[in-house]
């Protein structure tokens, strides 16, 4: 009887999430530094608008951004999921086993190598992403070569903070010893940010995101034995060693390649499955997934809304912080 009455109720909940991201897009269509009305906004999504200007704004602009933020909500949300489980770690996210300070390091490479590299690489833009790219894939192959050698999960989570903190150290010492220009414009990117994604760079992220996302729609049931401790896996008839290493894998392609093109964006990862737990009141990946993705495309909405309010746009870092960060004190009192 119990069961029954809760499967209605995670439909309509579902259904809920659903409309408030549709809402939710259209209004970060509609907000910026130009207002557009939302009917005007569905006018020029369906091609009915007449208004070149708006048209313009929106398609060119905005609706890339809008895109961006889904993905990067969505990719955040379940590879915290996944690593929080993989850990058995409440405060565990995306970025725990060193990938954002791999594409750090990348960027802050090209950054401050101005006087080695050409200054079309630099300013490119694709110069930036692919620096970003390959630090990240350096790290995440380190992890992945070290999940052979260790035998249990503390120690790879260990092992990647470790490798994160090493990345972390050598972005300082060339901040010290590169120029003041290339250190604001590093620190800038280190802000994140959604807008210098465009239609180009979007046929390059929107298949990398989809692949880390079905990568981890396979592993839901693998992640359900995990819950119970990994002793209690392999009992399951689980490959552990597989299973760890294609989990650190999805993390990797979710995290890195948002970091690659936004920079890194903060505890989305952490809370957003904190916030899925709690509304479903389930621990099944099979709910937590979805739900993942759905509250984690709407909270970087609403963040991107909001960095839209004052005259100058906020760096979307500064308002993902404002929501996370309260989350992880609530976990860590409730925790004790």
């Amino acid at each position: 009887m119990e069961i029954n009455r809760m499967k209605p109720r995670k439909t309509i909940l579902f259904i809920l999430l659903t409309v408030l991201l549709a809402v939710l897009f259209v209004a970060d269509l509609s907000f910026g530094s130009i207002r557009i009305p939302f009917g005007e906004a569905m006018n020029v999504l369906f091609g009915a608008s007449s208004d070149t200007i708006n048209t313009e704004i929106l398609l060119n602009f905005r609706l890339p951004k809008a895109i961006t933020a889904i993905l990067a909500g969505a990719s955040l949300s379940v590879a915290g999921l996944m690593m929080q489980t993989l850990f058995r770690n409440p405060l565990a996210e995306p970025y725990i086993l060193g990938v954002s300070s791999g594409a750090s390091l990348g960027v802050a490479l090209v950054m401050m190598a101005s006087a080695v590299l050409p200054a079309v690489f630099i300013s490119s833009g694709w110069g930036m992403i692919l620096a970003a790219v390959i630090g990240a894939a350096l790290v995440l192959l380190l992890v992945v070569g070290v999940s052979f050698k260790v035998q249990n999960s503390v120690s790879l989570l260990i092992v990647g903070i470790m490798f994160g903190t090493i990345a972390s150290s050598l972005v300082g010492v060339l901040q010290y010893f590169s120029n003041p220009d290339a250190i604001k414009l590093f620190i800038m990117w280190n802000m994140g940010s959604l807008s210098a994604v465009t239609w180009e760079y979007l046929q390059i992220l929107v298949p990398t995101i989809l692949t880390g996302l079905l990568l981890a729609i396979i592993l839901t049931k693998r992640l359900n034995g995990l819950l119970l401790g990994e002793n209690y896996a392999r009992g399951l008839g689980i490959p552990i060693l597989q299973t760890r290493v294609l989990i650190v894998t999805a993390t990797g392609i979710l995290a890195g390649a948002i970091t690659a093109f936004t920079g890194p964006i903060a505890f989305v990862g952490v809370a957003i499955p904190h916030i899925a737990r709690g509304i479903f009141r389930t621990a099944k990946h099979q709910l937590l997934m979805p739900a993942c993705v759905l509250l984690g495309a709407s909270l970087i909405l609403i963040c991107d809304i909001i960095s839209q309010i004052p005259t100058h746009t906020l760096p979307i870092n500064t308002i993902s912080a404002l929501f996370g960060a309260p989350v992880i004190i609530w976990i860590i009192l409730k925790r004790k």
